[in-house]
């Protein structure tokens, strides 16, 4: 399957989050926009530090209509322990097959980490922006903000 594009619509899909409830997207389609974020690894220095920059403006997007949602294939116990640990207020999912990822289209990287990579969803569905990348973090932060204050 070739990777999302900006236009298309974003797949349906179910996984586990850090409370063991299954979270569907297509249940939050239509009342939000999302920013998904896909990353590496729980408890890492470049994932600690792209999630805490979510959590730092988490009020800013719930108050523009977003929900921002992380995804990676940890446990969902492994996200549990990394959101109390980090106060994220936000859900994550584990994506333990890499399905999704797959389903999504997300590269791994030179080190055959998996990618980085950010995707931002209007409330009816459609990717309106994608920023992919490994060393920026903080980066996926202001493109999703950006993107989101656009519409």
């Amino acid at each position: 399957m070739a990777a999302i594009k900006v236009g298309d619509r974003v797949p349906n899909f179910s996984l586990p989050s850090q409370t063991g409830a299954t979270v569907n997207v297509s249940d939050l389609i239509g009342k939000k926009s999302l920013v998904i974020y896909f990353y590496p690894k729980d408890d890492t220095p470049g994932c600690t530090a792209e999630s805490c920059a979510f959590r730092d403006s988490y009020e800013v997007f719930t108050d523009a209509g977003a929900e921002v949602i992380g995804i990676s294939a940890d446990s969902p116990q492994s996200h549990q322990q990394f959101a109390q640990k980090y106060n994220l207020p936000f859900t994550l999912l584990s994506d333990s097959d890499n399905r999704v990822r797959k389903l999504f289209g997300v590269p791994s990287t030179l080190f055959v980490l998996p990618g980085r990579v950010t995707y931002i969803i209007d409330q009816e569905g459609i990717v309106r922006h994608i920023f992919d990348s490994m060393l920026d973090f903080k980066a996926h932060v202001t493109e999703s903000l950006n993107t989101i204050k656009s519409f």
